[in-house]
């Protein structure tokens, strides 16, 4: 694992809410940290209601965990472009983070712990 990114199982029950929905609930969470910026859960897809997400073109690149496919939330009320990332391959170091997925977090999308 890269010296700089540390990944635990995240304490306790955690929740995505996007446009008043929530996407889901997971006591299986993982928490990524990586440097200064702060720290990042990661829900377990099987806990995610994958029909709020839609599969965008977008992809980046990280040197310490690979590349990343992103998806937008998709509700009645509103569509999140490019909100939720995925590793669905990541570098051999981050492995644990494969099946996962992370949320940007802002004013439409909120992840809480319960």
């Amino acid at each position: 694992m890269s010296d700089h990114i540390t990944i635990r199982k995240a304490p306790g029950k955690w929740s995505v809410r996007s446009g008043g929905a929530v996407l889901g609930e997971s006591a299986n969470a993982l928490e990524l940290s990586e440097g200064d910026y702060d720290p990042v859960i990661y829900f377990p897809r099987e806990d995610i209601a994958m029909a709020f997400l839609d599969r965008s073109d977008k992809t980046t690149h990280c040197p310490h965990k690979g590349d990343a496919s992103y998806y937008s939330i998709v509700n009645r009320s509103s569509v999140t472009k490019d909100a939720v990332w995925s590793y669905e391959n990541p570098l051999p170091a981050m492995e644990r983070i494969k099946g996962y997925l992370a949320f940007v977090v802002g004013d439409s999308v909120k992840v809480e712990q319960i």
